[in-house]
């Protein structure tokens, strides 16, 4: 017996030969990589049409998962096997799969689709969402990952965040800063105001356009209640508010206006007898 023909001599209690193995191997390998370049292809190509990353991802993942899977079952026959029991064992694994719970999984895939198309957040972004706030980190196929300012990092599913209002702070380039001051009834209002709005329009990160203001909005319990506007850029937020609010402090402190707590008088009367 030559080398050919021992190769082609099925192997004991396998049923297949060592060169139908090698020819297995062969079209595992090079279906492999055929299916890779189209993968590859597909996503230079949604890259090119600017698609969302999250698309792009899932579309590439379905194109490699069903490639490699008809790939497996069109180089099965070379070693005898019957694709056809294959392919009927792999439909009922995925039937007892997706009624075992996979309800939450394509609800959560589901809505991770429509977040990508619709994209009411990027990352990076500064949110608001199902209770919790932070900036965007990754947005996944099955859930969105968020972390907050102390370094916490929160892991929404998707499903949470699609049934939910979602409150962006980031999307457009401008924010407003709104803070509140009381001062103290008998305070001269107009004085008050001109100095507020004065140390507000000192700060170099305050813009012109939309241009800051301060206006009197309550007559409360304690205090006559004003509000301070001021636009800034996003990034400067944080920052500039905190500025703020002691620039506004100390101001109103060296013109003697009283920011005052709140007080509660109580008058005792002597019950008759």
């Amino acid at each position: 017996m030559d080398i050919v023909d021992a190769l082609k001599t099925p192997l004991p209690f396998l049923g297949f030969s060592v060169y139908q193995l090698l020819v297995f191997i062969v079209s595992l390998v090079v279906g492999i990589i055929i299916v890779r370049i189209v993968a590859s292809i597909l996503k230079e190509t949604l890259e090119k049409v600017k698609t969302p990353p999250l698309i792009t991802w899932l579309l590439v993942s379905i194109i490699k998962s069903i490639g490699y899977i008809v790939v497996l079952l069109s180089a099965l026959p070379v070693i005898g096997i019957d694709t056809s029991t294959v392919g009927l064992g792999l439909s009922a694994i995925m039937g007892l799969i997706l009624g075992f719970g996979l309800q939450d999984t394509w609800a959560n895939m589901g809505a991770g689709i429509w977040l990508a198309i619709i994209r009411p957040f990027d990352k990076g972004d500064y949110v608001e969402v199902a209770g919790y706030s932070g900036i965007i980190q990754s947005i996944g196929v099955m859930s969105t990952t968020l972390k907050t300012f102390d370094n916490t990092v929160i892991t929404i599913p998707n499903k949470s965040i699609w049934g939910s209002p979602i409150v962006n702070y980031t999307r457009e380039p401008i924010r407003r800063i709104t803070l509140n001051i009381g001062v103290a009834y008998g305070t001269d209002l107009n004085k008050a105001l001109n100095i507020a709005l004065e140390t507000v329009k000192k700060h170099p990160r305050v813009l012109e356009d939309p241009a800051p203001a301060v206006v009197v909005t309550e007559l409360a319990d304690s205090s006559v209640n004003l509000q301070v506007r001021a636009w800034v850029k996003k990034e400067d937020f944080g920052s500039t508010k905190a500025e703020l609010i002691k620039m506004l402090y100390e101001e109103l402190n060296k013109a003697n206006i009283e920011i005052p707590f709140p007080q509660l008088d109580v008058h005792i009367r002597d019950m008759p007898r």
